[in-house]
């Protein structure tokens, strides 16, 4: 109870607006064993880091300094030093025969900024800024690598996507999926339905991929006779989902007619098939995704709003990979072992490694996925190498297809050219302004079509 004078807080403990960013830095792969996995460590505390060879991949905490050793054969017993010095980060080579190297240029010492990353003989690693503080604050796949699945992550962000979806699964109410193509949103459906514990089985329905008149067929089902072609009694993808999930994937792609019934089926827990005259009553669960804005559609008459108030009963939006990039290798871990179970002995050049750990992806979990299973099926030796992926991955193809950017990404873009003509040109100096790393400057200037040339002075 409180007393008289107490006021209670509008901010519940523990809550996502409480929690801190702080510097982490993330082992994202070894080149000689990317199947090992990625590892993380939270920086809160640290005043020192000190990298170096080890006989297997370890890490230990003592006072404020992190000592970390990978099994690289071509990393130094001691070989950087990363400190902090006044709110800064300086990564210091302590005289190694191979040379730090950061963001592909050779260096000994440097101040890092979000984003940069770290190549060590054949480890590579990347220092952000930015992370959310949450989980252990010492995250190591190696130790667990068969438990490592497809919604394992390293993202906060995404981690918090995978947590809802576990609490919402058990119930009827509905999900709505939203995310770019290729970010998961089957995946996380068939996760959905596993854990929820519902006898029938789960229906992966493609409505764009349904010609227009089959919609209805195909989903409501039909009568033998009830139209030219109709052999058959067929029950439709909705009443085969009775008892289990009905994942409608790309829903926005549902014509305006199929949008109409369909909103009687959740609203009446029943259906009518073609050439029937009684509604068969349904324990229906439904999943629906959708890389479109249906609000917008929905403005545009090319969408229902009360189907979508039926659809909307929990969303769960997916980022994009280039949002939590930090789980490239571990998807990598996932997606080898997919492709190539019987080749363990798999390696990758470092130029192949920076260029998958660089690239921004735009068609994210999919795209890697291709260009993976293209470069295992042209290595003849095992291992990777730059002229196995893809052009659009090494850089000598668009690294992006073009497309209109968002009222954010205009912003952003005017920002930056106001800032690199401010400074004549000086993309480092624009990196330092913003806490930036170089490469992910370079990265924007890239996507958003900037003449950097023109503003140099």
């Amino acid at each position: 109870m409180t007393e008289k004078g107490d006021t209670l807080s509008l901010v519940q403990e523990g809550s996502p607006g409480q929690v801190r960013r702080e510097p982490h830095l993330f082992l994202e792969l070894e080149c000689d064993r990317p199947l090992v996995g990625p590892a993380r460590w939270r920086l809160a505390g640290i005043e020192q880091i000190r990298i170096g060879r080890g006989g297997a991949r370890r890490s230990q905490v003592a006072g404020k300094v992190l000592s970390i050793q990978v099994p690289d054969g071509r990393v130094s017993v001691e070989h950087v030093e990363i400190r902090r010095a006044d709110g800064r980060w300086i990564a210091r080579d302590l005289g190694a025969k191979n040379r730090m190297i950061v963001d592909g240029q050779p260096t000994t010492e440097m101040e890092l900024s979000g984003g940069d990353l770290l190549q060590l003989g054949h480890t590579f690693l990347r220092f952000r800024t930015d992370v959310l503080a949450v989980g252990p604050a010492t995250l190591d796949f190696q130790a667990v690598p068969e438990g490592v699945g497809p919604l394992s992550t390293l993202s906060p962000p995404f981690a918090a996507v995978v947590e809802r979806s576990a609490a919402v699964a058990r119930g009827r109410v509905p999900v709505l999926l939203v995310g770019e193509s290729g970010t998961g949103k089957e995946v996380l459906a068939r996760s959905i339905h596993a854990q929820s514990g519902r006898r029938g089985p789960l229906v992966p329905v493609n409505c764009g991929a349904i010609p227009p008149n089959l919609v209805e067929s195909e989903l409501f089902g039909h009568k033998k006779g009830s139209f030219s072609g109709a052999l058959h009694d067929r029950p439709g993808f909705i009443r085969t989902s009775d008892g289990g999930t009905l994942f409608l994937d790309e829903i926005g792609d549902l014509p305006a007619t199929a949008q109409a019934a369909f909103l009687r089926v959740l609203q009446e827990a029943e259906v009518v098939p073609i050439g029937g005259s009684r509604p068969e009553p349904l324990d229906l669960r439904v999943v629906a995704a959708t890389h479109h804005d249906l609000k917008r559609q929905v403005r545009e008459g090319r969408f229902r709003h009360d189907l979508l108030a039926r659809l909307d009963g929990v969303t769960l939006r997916l980022p994009a990979l280039r949002e939590r990039s930090e789980d490239i290798p571990l998807l990598l871990v996932l997606i080898l072992r997919k492709l190539a179970p019987e080749r363990p002995d798999v390696k990758f050049t470092p130029a192949s490694a920076q260029a998958i750990l660089q690239h921004r992806w735009p068609l994210n979990i999919r795209e890697l996925e291709q260009a993976l299973a293209g470069a295992m099926a042209l290595t003849t030796t095992g291992i990777v190498e730059s002229a196995h992926l893809p052009e659009t991955v090494v850089g000598t193809g668009e690294t992006e297809p073009s497309r209109e950017l968002t009222p954010e990404e205009s912003k952003h873009r005017d920002e930056l050219v106001l800032l690199i003509r401010e400074h004549g040109g000086n993309l480092s100096a624009v990196a330092r302004v913003l806490q930036k790393g170089r490469t992910q400057i370079l990265r924007w200037v890239s996507r958003y079509g900037i003449d950097v040339e023109s503003m140099r002075s």
